[in-house]
């Protein structure tokens, strides 16, 4: 593919059965997920797999989430214990990750785990995902379709600008409503739970099912979006600013207003879903720095805050 453009695909029918085929054929497809657009290929292919990270500029240390249509073909990767399965039930479709131990049988070349005995798997509620899911019959290993270490696509246009030809074809389904990577749970085998990455669903979503998570000892990185160093925008990031300096741009929250805003009402789930968007705005900017008022550290504000000091960093 390179020097050439990847092929834009409408998320119709059409578009979809185009996909399938080139995922098939081993070709990276980026699609549309109700959090971020993900760059696709099939897990059970180690050279599908190695072309997302070397589109991606990805470390191989860093595991891969594989999408799968629902439960059961997530049964046939991993070992379900009854409290993976109990968050299964509650949560898929939707932002829901669950890193589990690998099944033996597994259909999924070793490229996509990194080197760990677990597999990270998530079944996603957008329609054109599920639909392709569905259609492609396979697994599939999906990133974020962007640079590793960059601002995570929400658009189309956000993949194209980013990973230009890299991917076979982009399939265009809007703008993703969640806006925001999934939260990833590891259960384990004691029984004990942990969050390896905040997201949409929250801590206070879990503790009723799960009872409270185990303390996170970083002694390895288990799943995406772990790195000290990520969703950078490529410029000096300042939070929570109460006012711009004269060479940031300004992203608001609230009654702090900006050049754009994560929510003008205060609402931490706009802020969610607007919040790739705005650090994109603020990337094309002609200023050099950007600014960021605060967001409460509550609710989704923890997994809003988690990305920015993420951003920030370095």
């Amino acid at each position: 593919m390179i020097g050439k453009r990847p092929e834009w695909l409408a998320g119709d029918a059409q578009g979809i059965a185009r996909a399938a085929t080139l995922l098939r054929a081993g070709e990276l497809v980026a699609i549309p997920t109700e959090t971020v657009y993900g760059l696709a290929a099939r897990a059970d292919s180690a050279e599908a797999v190695a072309a997302i990270y070397r589109a991606k500029g990805r470390p191989a240390f860093n595991p891969l989430i594989v999408h799968v249509p629902s439960l059961e073909a997530a049964r046939s990767l991993a070992r379900f214990c009854s409290r993976a399965e109990r968050l299964a039930q509650e949560f898929w479709p939707g932002p829901l990750t669950l890193v589990l131990p690998l099944r033996e049988d597994a259909k999924i070349t070793p490229a996509v785990l990194a080197g760990l005995s677990t597999v990270a798997l998530r079944s996603p509620t957008h329609p054109v995902a599920a639909a392709l899911l569905e259609r492609v019959g396979l697994p599939l290993a999906a990133p974020s379709a962007n640079r590793s270490g960059a601002v995570s696509p929400t658009r189309a246009e956000h993949v194209a600008r980013s990973l230009g030809a890299a991917p076979a074809a982009i399939v265009d389904g809007g703008p993703c409503g969640r806006g925001m990577e999934s939260t990833i749970v590891a259960v384990r085998a004691d029984g004990t739970w942990q969050m390896l990455r905040p997201g949409p669903i929250t801590e206070s979503q879990l503790r009723p099912l799960l009872g409270p998570p185990a303390p996170l000892v970083h002694a390895e990185i288990e799943a995406p979006g772990q790195l000290a160093r990520h969703y950078s925008p490529g410029k000096d990031v300042r939070l929570n600013a109460q006012a711009p300096r004269s060479d940031e741009f300004m992203i608001g929250f609230g009654a702090i207003a900006g050049d754009s805003s994560l929510s003008a009402a205060g609402d931490l789930s706009e802020a969610a879903a607007r919040l790739y968007a705005c650090l994109h705005e603020a990337a094309a900017s002609d200023r050099p720095r950007i600014a960021i008022a605060p967001v409460p550290e509550e609710d989704l504000g923890i997994a809003i805050n988690d990305r920015l000091r993420r951003a920030a960093a370095g």
